[in-house]
């Protein structure tokens, strides 16, 4: 289906048509029509679909011929992190750029004036606010921000809100809402707690469900199953391969995050580093400098990886497996996007083995195992306290890493490639 079979107006449809939106995606062909009906939705879609689209669209076509007041917020969007606040913001200002439809982000990690500058937007009522929970409610908590008269309430990734802990900010936002308004909820994921919010928030909604936990078409996936000690120089062998821009790495942990950028610098790479410890404005100059090639290797937490909308990811890197079958298809999905090709790489440690064998049972898929035939040095031996030779003597040679080294014993096992 295209835009144009759509009951949109036509200066949305120029404003799609400058930003090269033609044909729909599955969640935008189902979601818009309802949406325009005024259904409250429960869709569920991962991340890379067009679910921003399909959301604002029929939000933007609304306020625009409906009779919505000019001095109140009229719609609010709820979205786990600022990096998605902005994103969002940004596809609006394109959407609506025809349109006197205006928006207003909300989201922490500035400083009192821009919190004031918030507050006095707001105030003046924004048609369309975007806004992480907790700042949101922060507003709400000085008594100056109304919600009285918004008609359309939106979730966007709200499985990832629940698992961040914003089911109780959530619900407390809610309670200013008025119970006349369209709610519209968007989730990668259907699990009990997900279905027990939409019945809290949700009146008599139209469920879509397009296919989830399937990685999109083009993505080369594969893994290295190697020890943990090993993560670091196997990437480092695939950047001296050529896989070096373009790159986002994924560990488990701030902290990770933190060493590994700091491992890649010193190897001479230009890596850059996010996560939660950054303030708003090492983010936002991270990722321009990420966007712009000035930094081709993006270091992140999951959290902070659902604000990252780039068309051109080259390689997707799990430095670390992660726990939920949901969240690697979220990783790797940052690539092969707008019909792209792309690479994804997992590193497998031995205790990962398990986790990622889930994630394949998970997804009905065999992902490829990359052969070890990568030639890495052993640590030399320690020098014994009574000998007489010296150091270098006792240094083992080298061998391709992964292979059984002459005379080993029957019990020396090989891992499972």
């Amino acid at each position: 289906m295209f835009f144009d079979e759509l009951d949109l107006g036509d200066d949305l449809l120029d404003a799609l048509y400058e930003m090269h939106f033609d044909e729909c995606t599955p969640i935008q062909a189902m979601a818009i029509p309802a949406a325009l009906e005024g259904n409250d939705l429960m869709a569920i879609a991962q991340t890379g679909t067009g679910k921003t689209a399909a959301y604002l669209l029929p939000v933007i076509e609304r306020l625009t011929y409906g009779s919505y007041p000019t001095d109140a917020i009229n719609c609010v969007i709820m979205t786990p992190t600022r990096e998605l606040a902005q994103q969002i913001d940004r596809q609006m200002e394109g959407f609506a750029y025809y349109l006197p439809v205006s928006s207003l982000p909300i989201y922490g990690g500035t400083d009192g004036r821009e919190f004031s500058q918030q507050q006095r937007g707001l105030q003046a009522g924004a048609d369309v606010v975007i806004a992480t929970p907790g700042r949101l409610l922060a507003h709400l908590q000085t008594g100056r921000c109304d919600l009285s008269r918004v008609g359309f309430f939106i979730l966007d990734e709200a499985d990832r809100m629940l698992d961040m802990g914003f089911h109780d900010d959530i619900m407390a936002i809610a309670k200013h809402l008025p119970a006349e308004r369209q709610t519209m909820m968007f989730s990668a994921t259907m699990p009990a707690k997900i279905k027990q919010l939409a019945s809290k928030l949700l009146n008599n909604p139209v469920e879509i469900k397009t296919a989830i936990s399937k990685p999109a078409e083009g993505i080369d996936q594969s893994i290295y199953q190697i020890p943990e000690a090993q993560k670091l120089p196997v990437l480092l062998h695939l950047f001296g391969q050529g896989f070096s821009k373009r790159v986002i790495i994924f560990a488990a942990s701030k902290l990770k995050v933190k060493e590994l950028t700091r491992s890649l610098r010193r190897a001479g790479w230009k890596a850059a580093e996010m996560h939660s410890d950054l303030d708003q404005r090492q983010r936002e100059d991270a990722m321009l400098a990420f966007r712009a090639g000035r930094t081709d290797i993006l270091v992140a937490t999951d959290i902070v990886a659902r604000g990252i909308d780039i068309d051109d990811i080259a390689m997707v890197v799990n430095y670390d497996v992660p726990r939920e079958a949901e969240d690697y298809v979220h990783r790797i999905g940052r690539t092969a996007r707008a019909g792209a090709g792309g690479k994804a790489v997992t590193l497998v440690g031995e205790r990962d083995r398990g986790a990622f064998r889930r994630i394949e049972q998970f997804l009905h898929i065999s992902v490829p195992r990359n052969p070890w035939e990568i030639t890495l040095p052993d640590a030399p031996e320690r020098e014994q306290s009574t000998g007489s030779k010296n150091r270098n003597s006792h240094r083992r040679g080298k061998r391709p890493y992964g292979k059984k080294p002459a005379g080993a014993k029957p019990t020396d096992k090989k891992p499972r490639t």
